[in-house]
C-alpha cells in the first residue's frame, strides 16, 4: 500500500493547539459555575456531578486534525480529577507529528546535532514506525521495505517523513531518492548501530588504544550485512561534525555524524562507498563557525597541494616472510649496521615508489649497506621541508604513489636483505588550517598554553604530550608504521626539542615543571611509552633518537633509573652528534693545524659507552652552506678526496654504527638540494673525473664488505672491552691507532694518518699472541684514487714493547689514509 502524503504538519499542530486552548477555557469556566450553584451540597456529591459533566464534554480529535491515515489515532485524555476548589481537566495531548521538530531541525541544518540517529532513520511511533530522512536538494524520498513501498512527505529544507503502519522497525530498508535528473537507491545511513565498539571507546578514553587506526579514520567494512565505510574522528570540542566528500558533492549538510558519549569520538557509517572516495570532516567550532579538516588518521591523501583524505583499504600481499622471521635474531647494537640515508623524492627525481623499488634495492645491496634510512615518508604539504612538517601522520606521501606502492618498495628492500628505517616526527606539526592546528576550534593536539605550544625555531606547533589521547595518537602511529608497512626502525627527529621546556626559549618564556626543573616530564613519559610499546609489539624493530644533548639514559631501559631520577627513555640507538661535530671540525682543519685539535678525534671515546651510538654524516651536514663532505676537506682536489676516504675508514672502524647520506658515497662536491638530488652525472664514464668519484664509491663498497665480515667492528660496539687505544696521543704525527675486538677476542687494528706525508716504519704496539698482521683495507689504494702506498706482505710483530704492549709492528702509513689490519 502507498499511504497518502501527510498534510502540512505545522498547520495541523497549530489548529490542534488553538482548539485545545478554547475547549479547556470553556470547561474551566463551567466547572467553576457548577461548583458555585451546589455549594450547599456535600463535597463528595459535588465532585461526582462535576466529573460526570466534564466527562460528557470531553473533546475528541477529528481525522482531519490527526493528519495522514498513516498516523496513529488521537490518544484518549485521562479521566478528570476533582479538587477542593473544583475540577481540574488536563489539556488533550497534541497529535503525533512525524516531522522533525523545530529544535532538532535547526540543529541538523546548522550542523550542531550530536545525535542525528535518534531523529533520522526509522523509530517506533504511535500507529506504526516513523521514517525520517534528511536529503537536501532531493525532490522526493521513498521508503522500500519487505512489506511496503511508501513515499515520504516533503517537510521542507530537505526533510522528509511519514508514519508507516508497521508492527516493528524493519531490520533493513532502502531509500529511493529522486533528484533533478537522477534517482539514487541506497541504504539509510541512519538506520545503523554504532560501528565502533565499547572496548574501542574505552581504550581511546584511556589513551591506550595501540591499534588506534583500526578504530578512527575511514574504514571500509561490512556493517550489519551492508558494505560501506565507517568514518570516525576525535573532536571533543566540536558542537557538531558532518562528513563531506565526493559522494555528496562536498556538501556535508545531509551527513551529520553522531557523538559517541563522552569519548569525543564522532561516527557515521555510510553505505555503498569505499576505496578511492575523497572526504573531509566539516566541524562546527564552539563559536559556531565551521572548518573543513582533513582526517588526522587518513591512510591515504591527495597529491599536494591538494589536501583531501582518501578512503583506503590495502589488499597488499607481502613477500618478505623470511626477512620478518629473522630480523629479531640479533639486537641492532650487536649486529652490523651501516645505513644509507635517502630522500626518496630526490634520490632519482621523478621516480615513483614502484620505480624506486626497481633501482634502490639493487644500488644499496651492491654498496653493501645493511639498511636504508628514509627521510620522512609521511604526508607533508611543503616539499622543501623534506618531510619534517607532517600533516598526514598515517599516510605515506602521495607524491610517489599509493600506500601499497610504498609497501612494495619496502617489500623489495627486504627481499634484497636490506632493512628499512624511517624518520618519524612526533616533535611538532605545521599550522595549516585544514590539518591539526586547533582541529576542533580549540587547541587539541597542541598544548593549551599558546607559548608552550609554539615551537620557537620552526614556526610550528608542539604536541601536548600530557593529554592521553594525543599521546595515544602518536604511540599508535609508531606501531602503525611498523605493523602496516613492515618498517624496521624509527629514527625519532628532534628529541632534544621535546625533552626540555626551555629549548630555544629565553628566561620568562617557559614555566618550570612541578619539581622546578627544565625537563618536560610529559614528553619523557611519552617517549618511554612509545619505546616500550614498540619493542613489546614488534621484536626486531629498533628506535633511534636524534638527541643532541647529554641527556642521561637515552638508550637505557625505561625501568632502569638513572642518577637524575629518571628511567631510561628506552631507545635502541642514539645519534652521536658530538662525535659528528668534533670529527668534522678536526677534518676541516689544514693538516698543519690538526695537531692542535687532536682531542676532537679522541674525546668521543670518553663517553662512547654511555649510550648505544650511531655515527651520522646525515643530510643536515651537507646543506645550507655547510658544504658536502668532500668539500669540507682542506687542500686540493686530490687531498680532499684522500681526506674524505681516510675519514670514512676512520668512521667505519670507530665504535658505533654508521650512517652516510646519499651523494657522499661518491664524493659529490655540491651541497644536496631536494630540487635535483645527487649529481649522478659525476659517475658517467663520459665525464673526465668519473674515476675520482667511482673510486670513492668503490671504497664505500669495500668498507661495508670488510665491515660485515669482521665482527670486531660491530659485535662489541657498546662495551668498553671491545676497544683499546694503541696510539691516541700522537698529535704531532696526526696519527690515531686503536684495536677493536670481537666477542671471541679476535682483533682488528685500525690506523689513520691524517697528515699528507708518508710515514715509513711507523712503530705501533700490538698484542703478542698474533703471529702476523695483513692489510685488509687501505683507503690510499690506487683503485680508490689514492697514491697506492701499501703494506703488501704480512707484518710480523717484533718482541720490542711499545705503547705499553709486549710487542710491536712497523708499518708504512700512506698519506691521508686509514689502514685496517687483521691477523694473517
Amino acid at each position: 500500500m502507498t499511504p497518502r502524503p501527510p498534510s502540512d504538519d505545522s498547520t495541523n499542530a497549530s489548529e490542534g493547539r488553538a482548539t485545545a486552548k478554547k475547549t479547556t477555557g470553556t470547561k474551566k469556566a463551567a466547572a467553576k459555575k457548577t461548583a458555585a450553584k451546589k455549594a450547599a451540597a456535600k463535597k463528595t456529591a459535588a465532585k461526582k456531578t462535576a466529573a460526570k459533566k466534564a466527562a460528557a464534554k470531553k473533546p475528541t480529535a477529528s481525522k482531519k486534525e490527526t493528519g495522514a491515515v498513516a498516523r496513529s489515532p488521537q490518544p484518549s485524555v485521562p479521566e478528570a480529577t476533582a479538587t477542593e476548589t473544583g475540577v481540574r481537566i488536563p489539556e488533550p495531548r497534541a497529535p503525533f507529528s512525524p516531522a522533525v521538530d523545530g529544535g532538532d531541525r535547526e540543529r541538523l541544518l546548522s550542523g550542531t546535532h550530536h545525535q542525528p540517529h535518534a531523529v533520522l532513520g526509522a523509530h517506533p511511533a504511535p500507529g506504526g514506525v516513523v521514517f525520517r530522512a534528511f536529503r537536501p536538494y532531493a525532490l522526493g524520498v521513498t521508503v522500500v521495505t519487505d512489506e511496503l513501498r511508501a513515499d515520504l512527505h516533503d517537510d521542507g529544507d530537505g526533510f522528509f517523513s511519514a508514519v508507516l503502519p508497521l508492527r516493528a522497525v524493519p531490520a533493513s530498508y532502502r531509500l529511493i531518492v529522486a533528484y533533478e535528473g537522477t534517482v539514487r537507491e541506497t541504504e539509510d545511513a541512519y538506520r545503523f548501530l554504532p560501528s565502533v565498539g565499547e572496548l574501542d571507546l574505552h581504550l581511546i578514553g584511556e589513551g591506550r588504544h595501540e591499534e588506534l587506526w583500526r578504530a578512527l579514520g575511514a574504514e571500509p567494512m561490512v556493517h550489519q550485512g551492508v558494505t560501506g565505510t565507517r568514518f570516525t574522528v576525535w573532536a571533543p570540542n566540536a558542537r557538531g561534525v558532518r562528513l563531506a566528500g565526493t559522494f555528496n558533492f562536498w556538501d556535508g549538510t545531509g551527513y551529520p555524524m553522531r557523538s559517541l558519549g563522552s569519548s569525543g569520538v564522532w561516527e557515521l557509517f555510510v553505505p555503498s562507498i569505499g576505496e578511492g572516495e575523497l572526504y573531509k570532516f566539516e566541524i562546527t567550532r564552539p563559536d559556531g563557525t565551521r572548518t573543513l579538516r582533513a582526517d588526522p588518521m587518513a591512510r591515504r591523501t591527495q597529491v599536494p597541494p591538494d589536501t583531501s583524505s582518501i578512503v583506503h583499504a590495502s589488499p597488499y600481499e607481502w613477500g618478505d616472510a623470511e626477512w620478518m622471521t629473522h630480523r629479531a635474531d640479533r639486537p641492532a647494537h650487536e649486529a652490523p649496521f651501516s645505513v644509507y640515508e635517502v630522500h626518496l623524492p630526490s634520490w632519482r627525481p621523478g621516480l615513483t615508489y614502484r620505480q624506486l623499488a626497481e633501482q634502490l634495492p639493487a644500488y644499496v645491496r651492491d654498496l653493501g649497506f645493511t639498511h636504508v634510512e628514509l627521510l620522512p615518508v609521511a604526508e607533508h604539504p611543503f616539499g622543501g621541508s623534506w618531510g619534517y612538517q607532517v600533516t598526514g601522520f598515517y599516510a605515506p606521501t602521495a607524491r610517489l604513489g599509493t600506500p601499497d606502492d610504498f609497501r612494495y618498495l619496502v617489500d623489495r628492500l627486504h627481499q634484497a636483505g636490506i632493512g628499512v628505517i624511517m624518520d618519524w616526527v612526533p616533535a611538532h606539526f605545521p599550522r595549516d588550517d585544514w590539518a591539526l592546528a586547533e582541529f576542533d576550534g580549540r587547541p587539541l593536539y597542541e598544548h593549551q598554553d599558546p607559548v608552550r605550544a609554539a615551537h620557537p625555531d620552526w614556526g610550528t606547533l608542539e604536541f601536548d604530550y600530557g593529554r592521553r589521547e594525543v599521546r595515544n595518537f602518536l604511540v599508535a602511529n609508531a606501531v602503525y608504521w611498523c605493523e602496516e608497512f613492515h618498517i624496521d626502525g624509527l629514527r625519532v627527529d628532534a628529541v632534544a626539542s621535546m625533552l626540555y621546556l626551555d629549548y630555544s626559549r629565553e628566561p620568562g618564556q617557559w614555566t618550570p615543571n612541578e619539581h622546578g626543573g627544565r625537563e618536560n616530564l610529559d614528553a619523557v613519559a611519552f617517549l618511554q611509552e612509545m619505546n616500550a610499546t614498540v619493542y613489546r609489539r614488534e621484536p626486531g624493530v629498533v628506535t633511534i633518537a636524534e638527541e643532541s644533548t647529554a641527556w642521561d639514559g637515552v638508550t637505557r631501559a625505561t625501568h632502569h633509573m638513572g642518577p637524575g631520577g629518571f628511567g631510561g627513555l628506552g631507545f635502541g640507538l642514539k645519534w652521536n652528534m658530538g662525535w659528528m661535530h668534533d670529527s668534522l671540525g678536526y677534518m676541516s682543519k689544514d693538516p698543519v693545524h690538526r695537531r692542535y685539535h687532536h682531542h676532537e678525534m679522541t674525546f668521543s671515546m670518553v663517553y662512547a659507552y654511555s649510550e648505544n651510538y650511531v655515527l651520522p654524516i646525515s643530510h643536515d651536514e651537507v646543506v645550507h652552506g655547510k658544504r658536502s663532505l668532500v668539500s669540507k676537506m682542506p687542500g686540493d682536489w686530490w687531498q680532499q678526496r684522500a681526506n674524505h676516504r681516510a675519514y670514512l675508514g676512520f668512521m667505519w672502524a670507530h665504535p658505533g654504527k654508521q650512517l652516510l647520506f646519499m651523494g657522499q658515497e661518491f664524493a659529490q662536491g655540491a651541497e644536496w638540494s631536494e630540487g635535483h638530488g645527487p649529481d649522478w652525472w659525476l659517475l658517467d664514464p663520459a665525464y673526465g673525473a668519473e674515476a675520482d668519484h667511482r673510486g670513492v664509491r668503490d671504497l664505500v663498497r669495500d668498507l661495508n664488505a670488510v665491515y660485515r665480515e669482521a665482527p670486531a667492528l660491530w659485535e662489541r660496539d657498546t662495551v668498553s672491552s671491545g676497544f683499546a687505544w694503541v696510539a691516541g696521543d700522537a698529535a704531532e704525527d696526526n696519527v690515531f691507532a686503536f684495536l677493536r675486538f670481537a666477542a671471541d677476542g679476535a682483533p682488528l687494528l685500525a690506523v689513520s694518518n691524517f697528515s699528507p706525508v708518508v710515514r715509513h716504519a711507523y712503530r705501533l704496539g700490538v698484542p703478542d699472541d698474533v703471529p702476523a698482521w695483513h692489510e685488509v683495507l687501505n683507503t690510499d689504494a690506487g683503485a680508490y684514487g689514492g697514491s697506492d702506498v701499501r703494506n703488501p706482505h704480512p707484518v710480523k710483530p717484533e718482541p720490542q714493547p711499545w705503547h705499553g704492549r709486549p710487542a710491536s709492528i712497523r708499518l708504512t702509513l700512506p698519506p691521508l689514509s686509514t689502514l685496517w689490519l687483521r691477523p694473517a
